[in-house]
Protein backbone atom coordinates (compact mmCIF):
# COMPACT_ATOMS: atom_id res chain seq x y z
CA UNK A 1 0.00 0.00 0.00
CA UNK A 2 1.88 3.25 -0.85
CA UNK A 3 2.39 5.46 1.67
CA UNK A 4 1.54 9.10 2.12
CA UNK A 5 3.80 12.09 3.16
CA UNK A 6 2.06 11.58 6.82
CA UNK A 7 3.99 8.34 6.83
CA UNK A 8 7.00 10.05 7.47
CA UNK A 9 6.60 12.57 9.90
CA UNK A 10 8.74 11.33 12.45
CA UNK A 11 12.13 10.93 11.81
CA UNK A 12 13.66 11.98 15.28
CA UNK A 13 16.17 9.78 16.47
CA UNK A 14 15.38 8.99 19.94
CA UNK A 15 18.03 6.53 22.18
CA UNK A 16 19.15 4.82 18.89
CA UNK A 17 15.76 4.27 17.27
CA UNK A 18 14.10 6.47 15.09
CA UNK A 19 10.40 7.17 15.58
CA UNK A 20 9.17 6.03 12.40
CA UNK A 21 10.52 2.71 12.97
CA UNK A 22 8.86 2.64 16.14
CA UNK A 23 5.91 4.34 14.53
CA UNK A 24 5.08 1.30 12.54
CA UNK A 25 4.75 -0.99 15.26
CA UNK A 26 1.83 1.12 16.41
CA UNK A 27 -1.46 -0.16 15.99
CA UNK A 28 -4.67 2.06 16.92
CA UNK A 29 -8.34 -0.09 17.12
CA UNK A 30 -11.10 1.46 15.13
CA UNK A 31 -13.57 0.70 17.76
CA UNK A 32 -16.11 2.78 16.90
CA UNK A 33 -19.55 2.00 16.14
CA UNK A 34 -19.39 4.43 13.45
CA UNK A 35 -17.49 5.37 9.96
CA UNK A 36 -17.26 9.16 11.24
CA UNK A 37 -16.30 8.38 14.60
CA UNK A 38 -13.64 6.09 13.27
CA UNK A 39 -12.69 8.32 10.84
CA UNK A 40 -12.06 11.39 13.14
CA UNK A 41 -10.33 9.68 15.96
CA UNK A 42 -8.10 7.96 13.19
CA UNK A 43 -7.16 11.51 11.76
CA UNK A 44 -6.47 12.81 15.13
CA UNK A 45 -3.45 10.50 16.07
CA UNK A 46 -2.35 8.84 12.49
CA UNK A 47 1.03 10.99 12.75
CA UNK A 48 1.68 8.50 15.92
CA UNK A 49 0.35 5.67 14.61
CA UNK A 50 1.48 3.05 11.68
CA UNK A 51 -1.31 0.45 11.18
CA UNK A 52 -5.20 0.74 11.90
CA UNK A 53 -6.72 -2.26 13.23
CA UNK A 54 -10.37 -2.59 12.34
CA UNK A 55 -12.76 -4.98 14.04
CA UNK A 56 -15.70 -7.14 13.48
CA UNK A 57 -18.04 -4.16 14.77
CA UNK A 58 -16.97 -1.51 12.34
CA UNK A 59 -16.15 -4.06 9.34
CA UNK A 60 -20.05 -4.85 9.82
CA UNK A 61 -21.57 -1.92 10.50
CA UNK A 62 -19.35 0.21 7.68
CA UNK A 63 -18.25 -2.59 5.27
CA UNK A 64 -14.83 -1.74 3.08
CA UNK A 65 -15.54 1.71 3.26
CA UNK A 66 -13.77 1.11 6.79
CA UNK A 67 -10.64 0.13 5.18
CA UNK A 68 -10.86 3.10 2.96
CA UNK A 69 -9.98 5.33 6.24
CA UNK A 70 -6.46 4.33 6.36
CA UNK A 71 -5.85 4.01 2.68
CA UNK A 72 -7.13 7.95 2.47
CA UNK A 73 -4.49 8.40 5.13
CA UNK A 74 -1.57 6.50 4.28
CA UNK A 75 -1.73 3.88 7.20
CA UNK A 76 -1.35 -0.05 6.85
CA UNK A 77 -4.99 -1.62 7.44
CA UNK A 78 -4.94 -4.81 9.86
CA UNK A 79 -8.46 -6.13 9.44
CA UNK A 80 -9.14 -7.92 12.35
CA UNK A 81 -11.76 -10.44 11.23
CA UNK A 82 -10.62 -13.67 13.44
CA UNK A 83 -11.63 -16.51 10.39
CA UNK A 84 -12.62 -19.52 11.30
CA UNK A 85 -15.10 -21.70 9.09
CA UNK A 86 -14.41 -24.61 6.40
CA UNK A 87 -11.34 -24.23 4.22
CA UNK A 88 -13.08 -22.85 1.25
CA UNK A 89 -15.34 -20.11 2.81
CA UNK A 90 -11.99 -18.50 4.62
CA UNK A 91 -9.93 -19.21 1.75
CA UNK A 92 -12.55 -17.14 -0.49
CA UNK A 93 -12.84 -14.45 2.17
CA UNK A 94 -8.49 -14.32 2.40
CA UNK A 95 -9.21 -13.28 -1.35
CA UNK A 96 -11.68 -11.13 -1.14
CA UNK A 97 -10.08 -8.88 1.83
CA UNK A 98 -7.20 -8.99 -0.75
CA UNK A 99 -8.75 -6.95 -2.69
CA UNK A 100 -9.80 -4.55 -0.62
CA UNK A 101 -5.77 -4.11 0.02
CA UNK A 102 -5.33 -4.64 3.27
CA UNK A 103 -2.03 -5.67 4.87
CA UNK A 104 -2.72 -7.86 7.84
CA UNK A 105 -5.45 -10.08 8.20
CA UNK A 106 -6.32 -12.73 11.10
CA UNK A 107 -7.64 -16.36 11.19
CA UNK A 108 -7.95 -18.46 14.12
CA UNK A 109 -5.44 -21.23 14.49
CA UNK A 110 -8.23 -23.02 16.21
CA UNK A 111 -10.02 -23.84 12.46
CA UNK A 112 -7.03 -26.15 12.24
CA UNK A 113 -4.13 -27.00 9.76
CA UNK A 114 -6.09 -27.31 6.54
CA UNK A 115 -8.04 -24.03 6.78
CA UNK A 116 -4.67 -22.11 7.54
CA UNK A 117 -2.99 -23.82 4.47
CA UNK A 118 -5.83 -22.82 2.25
CA UNK A 119 -5.44 -19.27 3.78
CA UNK A 120 -2.36 -19.33 3.19
CA UNK A 121 -2.08 -19.99 -0.38
CA UNK A 122 -4.63 -17.36 -1.04
CA UNK A 123 -2.85 -14.62 1.22
CA UNK A 124 0.84 -15.67 -0.68
CA UNK A 125 -1.74 -14.90 -4.36
CA UNK A 126 -2.13 -11.36 -2.97
CA UNK A 127 0.55 -8.50 -3.48
CA UNK A 128 1.57 -7.51 0.16
CA UNK A 129 -1.32 -9.43 2.53
CA UNK A 130 0.27 -10.38 5.40
CA UNK A 131 -1.92 -13.70 7.65
CA UNK A 132 -2.05 -13.44 11.30
CA UNK A 133 -3.05 -16.69 13.14
CA UNK A 134 -4.70 -15.53 16.48
CA UNK A 135 -3.76 -18.08 19.49
CA UNK A 136 -5.25 -17.44 22.32
CA UNK A 137 -7.91 -14.34 23.15
CA UNK A 138 -6.41 -12.17 26.04
CA UNK A 139 -9.64 -12.28 27.73
CA UNK A 140 -9.12 -16.18 28.40
CA UNK A 141 -6.94 -17.03 31.28
CA UNK A 142 -6.12 -20.50 32.57
CA UNK A 143 -9.16 -21.25 34.58
CA UNK A 144 -11.42 -20.11 31.17
CA UNK A 145 -9.40 -22.86 29.12
CA UNK A 146 -9.70 -25.47 31.22
CA UNK A 147 -13.72 -24.96 31.19
CA UNK A 148 -13.48 -25.85 27.28
CA UNK A 149 -11.31 -28.89 28.26
CA UNK A 150 -7.62 -27.26 27.70
CA UNK A 151 -6.00 -28.68 31.12
CA UNK A 152 -1.94 -27.25 30.31
CA UNK A 153 -2.90 -23.75 30.13
CA UNK A 154 -2.59 -20.80 28.15
CA UNK A 155 1.38 -20.38 27.66
CA UNK A 156 1.20 -24.03 26.15
CA UNK A 157 -1.86 -23.85 24.01
CA UNK A 158 -0.71 -20.56 22.64
CA UNK A 159 2.67 -22.08 21.81
CA UNK A 160 0.63 -25.27 20.04
CA UNK A 161 -1.38 -23.24 17.69
CA UNK A 162 1.28 -21.05 16.94
CA UNK A 163 3.33 -23.88 15.78
CA UNK A 164 0.21 -25.44 13.83
CA UNK A 165 -0.04 -22.12 11.68
CA UNK A 166 3.31 -21.97 11.13
CA UNK A 167 3.00 -26.19 9.83
CA UNK A 168 0.29 -24.61 7.56
CA UNK A 169 2.92 -21.84 5.97
CA UNK A 170 1.69 -18.87 8.67
CA UNK A 171 4.42 -16.89 9.62
CA UNK A 172 2.37 -14.10 11.69
CA UNK A 173 0.53 -14.49 14.95
CA UNK A 174 -0.94 -12.79 17.50
CA UNK A 175 -0.59 -13.80 21.11
CA UNK A 176 -0.89 -12.13 24.15
CA UNK A 177 2.41 -10.06 26.39
CA UNK A 178 2.63 -13.15 28.26
CA UNK A 179 3.54 -15.87 25.98
CA UNK A 180 5.48 -13.48 22.98
CA UNK A 181 8.96 -14.51 24.59
CA UNK A 182 8.33 -17.80 24.31
CA UNK A 183 7.09 -17.72 21.15
CA UNK A 184 9.75 -15.66 20.10
CA UNK A 185 12.26 -18.35 20.91
CA UNK A 186 10.50 -21.65 19.82
CA UNK A 187 9.40 -19.54 16.40
CA UNK A 188 12.55 -17.54 15.59
CA UNK A 189 13.76 -14.27 14.68
CA UNK A 190 11.53 -13.98 11.37
CA UNK A 191 7.86 -14.62 12.94
CA UNK A 192 5.76 -11.47 13.29
CA UNK A 193 4.45 -11.09 16.74
CA UNK A 194 1.38 -9.21 17.26
CA UNK A 195 0.09 -8.28 20.68
CA UNK A 196 -2.60 -6.93 21.75
CA UNK A 197 -3.74 -6.10 25.79
CA UNK A 198 -1.01 -3.53 26.13
CA UNK A 199 -1.61 -1.19 29.21
CA UNK A 200 0.90 1.59 29.39
CA UNK A 201 1.69 3.62 32.56
CA UNK A 202 2.21 7.29 33.01
CA UNK A 203 4.50 8.27 35.58
CA UNK A 204 4.51 5.43 36.97
CA UNK A 205 -0.02 5.37 37.20
CA UNK A 206 -2.02 3.41 34.84
CA UNK A 207 -2.91 5.83 31.91
CA UNK A 208 -6.23 6.65 30.52
CA UNK A 209 -8.25 2.97 30.14
CA UNK A 210 -5.82 1.01 31.68
CA UNK A 211 -7.11 1.28 35.16
CA UNK A 212 -8.71 -1.61 34.42
CA UNK A 213 -8.10 -4.90 32.28
CA UNK A 214 -11.79 -5.05 31.93
CA UNK A 215 -11.74 -8.24 29.09
CA UNK A 216 -8.17 -8.25 29.01
CA UNK A 217 -6.87 -10.76 31.65
CA UNK A 218 -3.33 -11.10 30.42
CA UNK A 219 -1.57 -8.13 29.38
CA UNK A 220 1.72 -5.73 29.84
CA UNK A 221 3.19 -2.37 29.69
CA UNK A 222 4.40 -1.47 25.77
CA UNK A 223 8.05 -1.68 26.97
CA UNK A 224 7.32 -5.22 28.64
CA UNK A 225 6.19 -6.12 25.14
CA UNK A 226 8.77 -4.74 23.29
CA UNK A 227 11.32 -6.44 25.35
CA UNK A 228 9.59 -9.70 25.31
CA UNK A 229 10.38 -9.87 21.36
CA UNK A 230 7.04 -7.98 20.23
CA UNK A 231 6.90 -6.73 16.49
CA UNK A 232 3.29 -4.91 16.55
CA UNK A 233 1.45 -3.34 19.64
CA UNK A 234 -2.20 -3.09 19.39
CA UNK A 235 -2.85 -0.18 21.44
CA UNK A 236 -6.59 1.37 22.01
CA UNK A 237 -8.03 2.24 25.18
CA UNK A 238 -5.15 3.56 26.01
CA UNK A 239 -5.41 6.20 23.33
CA UNK A 240 -9.15 6.24 22.67
CA UNK A 241 -10.00 6.88 26.22
CA UNK A 242 -7.21 9.62 27.21
CA UNK A 243 -8.19 13.02 27.65
CA UNK A 244 -5.92 14.10 24.79
CA UNK A 245 -5.63 11.14 22.38
CA UNK A 246 -3.09 12.89 20.29
CA UNK A 247 -0.74 13.05 23.42
CA UNK A 248 -1.13 9.56 24.50
CA UNK A 249 -0.17 8.89 21.09
CA UNK A 250 3.17 10.35 20.86
CA UNK A 251 3.48 9.31 24.66
CA UNK A 252 3.26 5.46 23.67
CA UNK A 253 5.46 6.18 20.40
CA UNK A 254 8.26 7.38 22.52
CA UNK A 255 8.20 4.55 24.87
CA UNK A 256 8.20 2.04 22.16
CA UNK A 257 11.08 3.41 20.47
CA UNK A 258 12.96 3.79 23.79
CA UNK A 259 12.25 0.15 24.36
CA UNK A 260 13.51 -1.00 21.48
CA UNK A 261 16.56 0.90 21.49
CA UNK A 262 16.61 -0.86 24.69
CA UNK A 263 16.30 -4.65 23.43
Amino acid sequence: MARSPASVRHRTSLGGTSLDEARRRLVFPLDFATYDEARAAASRVASSIGVLKIGLELFVREGPRAVQIGRDLGLDVFLDLKLLDIPQTVARTVAAAADLGVRYLTVHAAGGAEMMRRAAVEAGRADGLILLAVTVLTSLDDADLSSHGVQEGAAKQALRLAQLARGAGIRGFVTSPTEVQALRQALGKDALLVTPGIRPTLDGAPAAGAASNEDQKRTATPTGAVAAGADLLVIGRPIRDAADPPAAARSILQEIARALSAR
